[in-house]
């Protein structure tokens, strides 16, 4: 796929958001000279350890998005199991598609074309509710995740106060 049509899919998903606007999260272009940059900013969800925070990230889409997926990394400090200390996402979602190399995801848990900004989104606050501690990006949350809960809303809910000071 040439970058002009991914362009084009990409300033649809845009405009589709704009007339659209999903609860949860708010997305827009960082420059509006580039299409394949985008900043987002994510309510934290209700009923989780990250309620009233606002999260800022971004995502960078390649030339050759659908076929490949974006990558997506927090601006905003975040405390979380599947958000390495540097911010960077990882969600099955958002690795290159086809089988694992280690086996642990199967090809449909990975990036599929069909996957539009509205759903990786989505799923990263899916994420936020319910971390897979089985596969971290970050291992520090993780074990605080399993081994003293307490711990790990304490520091999730530093980020929150800390996110909405930034807001």
């Amino acid at each position: 796929m040439d970058t002009s049509r991914s362009a084009l899919l990409l300033r649809k998903q845009l405009n589709e958001l704009k007339k659209n606007p999903v609860e949860g999260f708010s997305a827009g272009l960082i420059d509006d000279n580039d299409i394949y940059k985008w900043e987002v900013l994510i309510i934290g969800p209700p009923d989780t350890p990250y309620e009233g925070g606002f999260f800022k990230a971004h995502l960078f889409f390649p030339g050759e998005y659908p076929i490949r997926p974006p990558k997506m990394k927090f601006i905003t400090e975040i405390w979380h199991p599947n958000i390495d200390k540097n911010g960077d996402v990882c969600i099955s979602i958002l690795h290159e598609p086809g089988d694992d190399k280690y086996g642990y995801e199967k090809a449909s848990e990975r990036w599929l074309p069909v996957h539009t900004v509205e759903t990786i989104l989505i799923s990263v606050i899916s994420m936020l509710a319910d971390p897979n501690d089985e596969s971290p990006a970050n291992v520090d949350a993780a074990k605080d995740w399993r081994e003293n809960y307490g711990l790990f809303k304490r520091k999730v809910a530093r980020c929150v106060r800390k996110s909405q000071e930034e807001s």
